[in-house]
């Protein structure tokens, strides 16, 4: 396993973390798949799993070598009914942290980040309603040793990085996202690249999560290329990113696990994703990329994100569900004024698009 450096703090980190929003089995299946990652040199886990039941897990896998592991603890995501949920209620927050602490038989969490800032409003309410000042007077007594942050979006994730106090950025990092030739980018490339850059020059660290794009790049079928990529190629592509410590694959069982640890000893030649030049804007004609080109939407819908969320829940992830309904504004809310549609690169029927997301997601409450 190869380690990098946290540079406020000197942390070793692995390269490959472990996300488990959708680990999945019996207590002894997941323990056991903990485990093995810890046997086989893996150091960081994000604690944000789709469920209740892991965290019995990480109590067995953590018991004895804690200092061995690096938690990321994340304030927002609650487990009342034993499912994820997400919150800014303080109360719940707070009950939320001291659970899992109780729970590992541990003081304090390695990181702590505020959960899924992907919107201002939200960040406001964060940033000013206790959470934020909470989460402060942790560090200050020991129980949180470095903040932190997740985000999907450059610019919230900026307003977070320039409060100067962040040791750690999560963020989705993968050549999907970063997509870029000619004129397109998703999410605005020069913005996110800037954004990796900055976080290096801070010395604030990034751990990757959705290296896959939620599964689609794997896919040629689900591909915004169109043509498949491995889980190597992607996740050097993420490491290669500046400021960039460790890639958080998700695993759901022992066989994904298995595969993620194959990036360890796979070959420069295995790793390289250089096939990514070869991909041209034509290959995402009618398919939205989260470019925002299309905003501002008049009644004020992120339709990039909306995008993105349902896209991510098709191709399996188990939280985007959660995260859609989180935003303040849904698919229902369009009212089919064609503004989108007008500035689309890539030609998506947004309209058409809208209708279809809003059945799909309300089929699910």
């Amino acid at each position: 396993m190869e380690y990098r450096t946290l540079p406020h703090g000197g942390e070793q980190i692995s390269v490959i973390g472990l996300g488990s929003g959708s680990i999945s089995g019996t207590e002894q299946e997941m323990t056991a798949i903990l485990d093995t990652a810890i046997d086989n040199g893996i150091n960081y886990f994000d604690m944000a799993p789709s469920e209740a039941a892991p965290f019995a897990a990480y109590r067995n896998a953590f018991a004895g070598r804690r200092e061995r592991v690096l938690t990321q603890m994340h304030f927002g995501a609650v487990y009342k009914d034993g499912k994820y949920g997400w919150t800014r209620d303080l109360s719940d927050i707070k009950a939320q942290f001291e659970w899992e602490l109780k729970l590992l038989d541990t003081d304090y969490t390695d990181f702590g980040l505020i959960h899924c800032t992907d919107d201002f409003d939200d960040l406001d309410e964060v940033m000013n309603r206790g959470i934020w000042e909470y989460m402060q007077a942790l560090k200050a007594d020991g129980k949180i040793r470095h903040l932190g942050f997740s985000s999907h979006n450059p610019a919230v994730a900026r307003s977070v990085l320039d409060t100067g106090v962040v040791d750690m950025m999560m963020f989705s990092i993968n050549p999907a996202y970063d997509y870029r030739e000619g004129e397109y980018a998703i999410g605005d490339a020069s913005e996110r690249a800037a954004l990796y850059r900055d976080c290096e020059r801070m010395g604030v660290g990034i751990s990757v999560m959705k290296p896959f794009a939620g599964g689609q790049l794997l896919d040629a079928k689900t591909s915004l290329f169109k043509r498949a990529l491995t889980h190597a190629q992607c996740m050097q592509y993420a490491l290669d990113r500046p400021a960039v410590l460790t890639v958080l694959p998700g695993v759901r069982n022992m066989e994904d696990l298995t595969t993620a640890l194959g990036y360890v000893s796979a070959s420069q030649e295995d790793r390289d994703y250089s096939v990514i030049g070869e991909f041209v804007p034509q290959d995402a004609d009618g398919i939205c990329v989260y470019c925002n080109h299309c905003q501002p939407c008049p009644m004020g819908i992120d339709v990039g994100l909306i995008n993105k969320y349902y896209d991510l829940a098709l191709a399996g992830d188990d939280m985007a569900a959660k995260h859609y309904g989180a935003l303040p504004l849904h698919a229902g809310d369009c009212v089919a004024c064609g503004h989108c549609e007008s500035r689309c690169p890539f030609h998506v029927k947004q309209e058409a698009r809208m209708r279809e997301i809003a059945a799909y997601f309300a089929q699910r409450q």
